[in-house]
Protein backbone atom coordinates (compact mmCIF):
# COMPACT_ATOMS: atom_id res chain seq x y z
CA UNK A 1 0.00 0.00 0.00
CA UNK A 2 1.58 3.24 -0.82
CA UNK A 3 1.58 6.30 1.24
CA UNK A 4 -1.00 8.68 -0.12
CA UNK A 5 -3.06 5.56 0.07
CA UNK A 6 -2.40 4.99 3.56
CA UNK A 7 -3.30 8.54 3.89
CA UNK A 8 -6.89 8.57 2.71
CA UNK A 9 -7.21 4.82 4.32
CA UNK A 10 -6.58 6.15 7.77
CA UNK A 11 -9.47 8.00 7.87
CA UNK A 12 -11.96 5.20 7.44
CA UNK A 13 -10.04 3.54 10.26
CA UNK A 14 -11.33 5.45 12.40
CA UNK A 15 -14.93 3.97 12.52
CA UNK A 16 -13.04 0.31 12.77
CA UNK A 17 -11.41 1.97 15.98
CA UNK A 18 -14.86 2.36 17.39
CA UNK A 19 -15.91 -0.73 16.99
CA UNK A 20 -12.90 -2.19 19.81
CA UNK A 21 -15.24 -4.19 22.22
CA UNK A 22 -15.24 -2.52 25.52
CA UNK A 23 -16.49 -5.18 27.70
CA UNK A 24 -12.60 -6.92 27.38
CA UNK A 25 -11.45 -4.21 29.66
CA UNK A 26 -12.61 -5.00 33.50
CA UNK A 27 -12.63 -2.01 34.99
CA UNK A 28 -12.01 1.89 34.03
CA UNK A 29 -8.72 3.65 34.99
CA UNK A 30 -8.64 6.18 37.71
CA UNK A 31 -6.05 8.27 35.95
CA UNK A 32 -3.94 7.87 32.73
CA UNK A 33 -0.91 10.06 31.82
CA UNK A 34 -0.14 11.64 28.98
CA UNK A 35 3.41 12.03 28.14
CA UNK A 36 4.68 14.47 25.33
CA UNK A 37 7.89 15.13 24.27
CA UNK A 38 7.55 19.01 23.64
CA UNK A 39 6.44 21.99 25.63
CA UNK A 40 3.48 23.08 26.12
CA UNK A 41 1.75 25.40 23.66
CA UNK A 42 2.97 23.56 20.59
CA UNK A 43 0.77 21.85 18.00
CA UNK A 44 0.76 18.56 19.40
CA UNK A 45 0.22 19.11 22.71
CA UNK A 46 -2.99 20.88 22.08
CA UNK A 47 -3.51 17.16 20.61
CA UNK A 48 -2.61 15.29 24.35
CA UNK A 49 -4.77 18.03 25.55
CA UNK A 50 -8.02 18.61 24.32
CA UNK A 51 -8.23 14.10 23.92
CA UNK A 52 -7.23 14.02 27.47
CA UNK A 53 -10.12 15.97 28.50
CA UNK A 54 -12.86 13.95 26.80
CA UNK A 55 -11.25 10.33 28.13
CA UNK A 56 -12.90 11.10 31.33
CA UNK A 57 -16.15 8.98 31.84
CA UNK A 58 -15.25 6.45 29.40
CA UNK A 59 -14.85 2.60 30.23
CA UNK A 60 -10.82 3.44 29.60
CA UNK A 61 -10.79 6.12 32.62
CA UNK A 62 -12.74 7.54 35.09
CA UNK A 63 -10.83 10.87 34.85
CA UNK A 64 -9.75 13.78 32.74
CA UNK A 65 -5.95 12.62 31.64
CA UNK A 66 -2.90 14.44 32.36
CA UNK A 67 -0.53 16.18 30.18
CA UNK A 68 2.95 15.76 31.26
CA UNK A 69 5.71 17.40 29.05
CA UNK A 70 9.00 16.11 28.66
CA UNK A 71 10.99 18.02 25.79
CA UNK A 72 14.19 17.49 24.61
CA UNK A 73 16.24 15.01 22.20
CA UNK A 74 13.51 15.38 19.70
CA UNK A 75 10.68 13.50 22.32
CA UNK A 76 12.75 11.11 22.23
CA UNK A 77 13.13 11.77 26.03
CA UNK A 78 9.56 10.93 26.80
CA UNK A 79 9.35 7.73 24.56
CA UNK A 80 12.18 6.93 27.14
CA UNK A 81 9.90 7.45 29.73
CA UNK A 82 6.87 5.81 28.60
CA UNK A 83 9.43 2.53 27.75
CA UNK A 84 9.58 2.12 31.27
CA UNK A 85 6.40 3.03 32.28
CA UNK A 86 3.63 0.37 33.67
CA UNK A 87 2.18 -1.75 31.05
CA UNK A 88 -1.41 -1.51 32.31
CA UNK A 89 -3.18 1.98 30.47
CA UNK A 90 -2.03 4.41 33.09
CA UNK A 91 0.63 6.12 31.52
CA UNK A 92 0.43 6.13 27.76
CA UNK A 93 2.41 8.87 25.23
CA UNK A 94 2.08 10.65 22.12
CA UNK A 95 4.93 11.39 19.54
CA UNK A 96 5.06 12.43 15.77
CA UNK A 97 5.78 9.11 14.19
CA UNK A 98 9.69 10.42 12.76
CA UNK A 99 10.47 9.61 16.49
CA UNK A 100 9.60 5.77 16.04
CA UNK A 101 9.68 5.42 11.79
CA UNK A 102 13.19 7.69 11.13
CA UNK A 103 15.55 7.90 14.73
CA UNK A 104 16.34 4.04 14.65
CA UNK A 105 18.62 5.59 10.61
CA UNK A 106 19.97 8.20 12.77
CA UNK A 107 21.14 7.54 16.07
CA UNK A 108 23.28 4.72 16.71
CA UNK A 109 22.73 4.55 20.66
CA UNK A 110 18.83 5.45 20.52
CA UNK A 111 17.37 3.50 23.98
CA UNK A 112 14.22 1.89 22.43
CA UNK A 113 13.03 0.59 19.56
CA UNK A 114 9.42 1.06 17.82
CA UNK A 115 9.12 -2.94 19.69
CA UNK A 116 9.04 -0.88 22.71
CA UNK A 117 5.90 0.41 21.89
CA UNK A 118 1.91 -0.71 21.61
CA UNK A 119 0.53 1.71 18.62
CA UNK A 120 -2.96 2.86 20.10
CA UNK A 121 -4.55 5.41 17.68
CA UNK A 122 -3.41 7.68 15.42
CA UNK A 123 -4.26 11.43 16.88
CA UNK A 124 -3.96 14.40 14.12
CA UNK A 125 -2.54 14.68 10.39
CA UNK A 126 -0.08 17.72 10.35
CA UNK A 127 1.40 19.88 7.35
CA UNK A 128 4.97 20.97 8.15
CA UNK A 129 5.92 24.84 6.24
CA UNK A 130 8.50 26.78 5.85
CA UNK A 131 8.35 30.52 7.13
CA UNK A 132 10.65 33.91 7.21
CA UNK A 133 10.65 36.47 10.03
CA UNK A 134 11.77 40.09 10.32
CA UNK A 135 15.45 39.33 9.35
CA UNK A 136 14.56 38.07 5.66
CA UNK A 137 13.62 41.04 3.37
CA UNK A 138 9.79 41.67 2.77
CA UNK A 139 10.25 41.33 -0.88
CA UNK A 140 10.98 37.14 -0.46
CA UNK A 141 7.44 35.94 -1.15
CA UNK A 142 8.40 32.48 -2.08
CA UNK A 143 10.97 29.45 -1.83
CA UNK A 144 13.14 30.16 -4.77
CA UNK A 145 13.06 34.53 -3.71
CA UNK A 146 14.00 32.74 -0.32
CA UNK A 147 16.74 30.39 -2.20
CA UNK A 148 18.13 33.52 -3.76
CA UNK A 149 18.13 35.13 -0.54
CA UNK A 150 20.29 32.52 1.26
CA UNK A 151 23.22 32.14 -1.77
CA UNK A 152 23.49 36.15 -1.51
CA UNK A 153 23.38 36.00 2.25
CA UNK A 154 25.48 32.76 3.27
CA UNK A 155 26.32 34.32 7.07
CA UNK A 156 22.45 34.30 7.76
CA UNK A 157 21.53 31.27 5.18
CA UNK A 158 19.78 29.42 8.37
CA UNK A 159 16.50 27.64 9.47
CA UNK A 160 15.48 25.88 12.70
CA UNK A 161 13.42 23.02 13.00
CA UNK A 162 11.65 21.39 16.42
CA UNK A 163 14.96 18.84 17.10
CA UNK A 164 17.83 17.19 15.33
CA UNK A 165 16.91 14.24 13.00
CA UNK A 166 13.08 15.41 12.68
CA UNK A 167 10.95 15.64 9.44
CA UNK A 168 11.33 19.54 9.56
CA UNK A 169 15.30 18.94 9.38
CA UNK A 170 15.21 16.79 7.05
CA UNK A 171 12.62 18.95 4.78
CA UNK A 172 15.16 22.09 5.08
CA UNK A 173 18.69 19.80 4.37
CA UNK A 174 16.56 18.31 1.16
CA UNK A 175 15.60 21.87 0.26
CA UNK A 176 18.96 22.76 0.22
CA UNK A 177 20.14 19.53 -1.41
CA UNK A 178 17.98 20.06 -4.64
CA UNK A 179 18.61 23.82 -4.93
CA UNK A 180 22.50 23.34 -4.14
CA UNK A 181 22.45 26.47 -1.76
CA UNK A 182 23.67 25.75 1.92
CA UNK A 183 20.93 26.44 4.29
CA UNK A 184 22.83 26.00 8.42
CA UNK A 185 20.21 23.86 10.46
CA UNK A 186 19.13 24.82 14.08
CA UNK A 187 17.85 22.71 16.01
CA UNK A 188 15.50 23.87 18.78
CA UNK A 189 13.71 22.10 21.51
CA UNK A 190 9.92 22.10 19.90
CA UNK A 191 8.49 24.57 18.00
CA UNK A 192 8.08 27.55 19.87
CA UNK A 193 11.44 28.26 20.60
CA UNK A 194 11.96 28.54 17.49
CA UNK A 195 9.09 30.35 15.78
CA UNK A 196 10.02 33.00 18.52
CA UNK A 197 13.72 33.91 16.91
CA UNK A 198 11.93 33.74 13.34
CA UNK A 199 9.60 36.57 14.68
CA UNK A 200 12.56 38.25 16.64
CA UNK A 201 15.25 38.58 14.10
CA UNK A 202 17.92 36.12 15.67
CA UNK A 203 17.33 32.99 12.83
CA UNK A 204 16.02 33.85 9.06
CA UNK A 205 13.70 30.59 8.98
CA UNK A 206 11.97 28.12 10.16
CA UNK A 207 10.36 24.91 9.13
CA UNK A 208 8.13 23.17 11.81
CA UNK A 209 4.75 21.86 11.46
CA UNK A 210 2.64 24.69 9.93
CA UNK A 211 0.38 25.38 12.73
CA UNK A 212 2.71 26.39 15.13
CA UNK A 213 2.97 30.14 12.65
CA UNK A 214 -0.56 30.47 11.89
CA UNK A 215 -0.66 32.96 15.06
CA UNK A 216 2.00 35.23 14.54
CA UNK A 217 1.37 35.03 10.50
CA UNK A 218 -2.00 36.45 11.19
CA UNK A 219 -0.32 39.02 13.53
CA UNK A 220 2.00 39.88 10.26
CA UNK A 221 5.44 39.10 12.83
CA UNK A 222 6.08 36.19 10.37
CA UNK A 223 5.16 35.03 6.61
CA UNK A 224 4.40 31.33 6.27
CA UNK A 225 5.97 30.72 2.51
CA UNK A 226 5.03 27.16 1.38
CA UNK A 227 3.37 24.22 3.09
CA UNK A 228 4.21 20.47 3.11
CA UNK A 229 0.76 18.86 2.14
CA UNK A 230 -0.20 17.40 -1.24
CA UNK A 231 -2.64 20.24 -1.28
CA UNK A 232 -2.88 23.55 0.33
CA UNK A 233 -3.39 23.42 3.61
CA UNK A 234 -7.46 24.24 4.46
CA UNK A 235 -6.27 26.60 7.35
CA UNK A 236 -3.74 28.87 5.25
CA UNK A 237 -5.06 28.41 1.70
CA UNK A 238 -3.25 31.36 -0.04
CA UNK A 239 0.01 29.62 0.96
CA UNK A 240 0.97 26.90 -2.37
CA UNK A 241 2.63 23.90 -1.44
CA UNK A 242 6.35 22.90 -1.90
CA UNK A 243 5.45 20.80 -4.85
CA UNK A 244 3.29 24.10 -6.39
CA UNK A 245 6.65 25.96 -6.52
CA UNK A 246 8.48 23.43 -7.95
CA UNK A 247 9.55 21.39 -4.57
CA UNK A 248 7.84 18.15 -5.03
CA UNK A 249 10.52 15.86 -3.41
CA UNK A 250 9.02 18.08 -0.29
CA UNK A 251 5.69 16.96 -0.07
CA UNK A 252 4.92 15.14 3.13
CA UNK A 253 2.17 14.90 5.58
CA UNK A 254 3.20 13.86 9.36
CA UNK A 255 1.11 12.58 12.23
CA UNK A 256 1.10 12.90 16.11
CA UNK A 257 -0.18 8.80 17.24
CA UNK A 258 -0.92 7.50 20.81
CA UNK A 259 1.25 4.62 21.84
CA UNK A 260 1.26 2.85 24.90
CA UNK A 261 4.40 0.79 26.32
CA UNK A 262 4.76 -2.56 24.50
CA UNK A 263 3.71 -5.04 27.13
CA UNK A 264 0.14 -3.09 27.29
CA UNK A 265 -2.95 -5.82 27.56
CA UNK A 266 -4.95 -6.05 24.18
CA UNK A 267 -7.59 -5.60 25.92
CA UNK A 268 -6.65 -2.09 27.84
CA UNK A 269 -5.33 -0.90 24.02
CA UNK A 270 -8.93 -1.34 22.66
CA UNK A 271 -10.34 0.53 25.25
CA UNK A 272 -8.35 2.94 24.77
CA UNK A 273 -8.49 3.10 20.96
CA UNK A 274 -11.98 3.86 21.24
CA UNK A 275 -12.10 6.38 23.58
CA UNK A 276 -9.58 8.38 21.34
CA UNK A 277 -11.28 8.04 18.39
CA UNK A 278 -14.34 9.13 19.86
CA UNK A 279 -12.56 12.31 21.25
CA UNK A 280 -11.18 13.07 17.93
CA UNK A 281 -14.72 13.17 16.27
CA UNK A 282 -15.81 15.33 18.79
CA UNK A 283 -16.59 19.14 17.38
CA UNK A 284 -15.02 21.29 19.99
CA UNK A 285 -12.04 18.57 19.46
CA UNK A 286 -12.03 19.53 16.20
CA UNK A 287 -11.94 23.34 16.50
CA UNK A 288 -9.31 23.46 19.08
CA UNK A 289 -7.05 21.29 16.67
CA UNK A 290 -8.28 23.64 13.50
CA UNK A 291 -6.52 26.54 15.52
CA UNK A 292 -3.11 25.01 15.45
CA UNK A 293 -3.58 23.90 12.04
CA UNK A 294 -4.26 20.21 12.88
CA UNK A 295 -6.74 17.84 10.83
CA UNK A 296 -7.91 15.21 13.73
CA UNK A 297 -7.76 11.97 12.33
CA UNK A 298 -8.13 8.15 14.34
CA UNK A 299 -7.19 4.96 13.22
CA UNK A 300 -7.32 1.01 14.28
CA UNK A 301 -4.38 -0.12 15.92
CA UNK A 302 -3.50 -1.99 12.82
CA UNK A 303 -3.92 1.04 10.58
CA UNK A 304 -1.68 3.20 12.53
CA UNK A 305 1.09 0.34 12.42
CA UNK A 306 0.87 -0.20 8.60
CA UNK A 307 1.24 3.31 8.12
CA UNK A 308 4.17 3.59 10.47
CA UNK A 309 5.83 0.66 8.83
CA UNK A 310 5.49 2.61 5.54
CA UNK A 311 7.07 5.61 6.63
CA UNK A 312 10.49 4.20 7.81
CA UNK A 313 10.57 2.86 4.28
CA UNK A 314 10.19 5.90 2.42
CA UNK A 315 12.45 7.90 5.09
CA UNK A 316 15.30 5.44 5.61
CA UNK A 317 16.50 5.78 2.09
CA UNK A 318 16.28 10.02 1.99
CA UNK A 319 17.85 9.71 5.25
CA UNK A 320 21.16 8.22 4.21
CA UNK A 321 20.89 10.42 1.12
CA UNK A 322 20.98 13.27 3.87
CA UNK A 323 23.74 11.74 5.99
CA UNK A 324 23.06 12.89 9.27
CA UNK A 325 23.60 10.38 11.69
CA UNK A 326 24.17 11.12 15.94
CA UNK A 327 25.53 8.86 18.52
CA UNK A 328 22.71 10.04 20.77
Amino acid sequence: MQRRQLIQAAAGATALGALAPWSAFAQALDQVKILYGFPAGSSGDAVARRVGEKLAGTPYTKNTAVVDNKPGAGGRIALEALKAAPADGSVIGLSQVSALANYPYIYSKLNYTAQDFAPISIGAIMQHGLAVGSMVPASVKTVKDFLAWAKANPKDASYGSPGAGSTPHFLGALMGIHSGVELRHVPYRGSIPGVTDVVGGQIAAMVTPHGDFIANAKAGKLRILATSGPKRSPYVPDVPTFAEQGFPELTTEEWFGFYAPAKTPKAVIAAANTAINAALADKTVIDSLAIVGLIPRGSSVEEMAKWQESESQYWGPLIKKIGFTAES
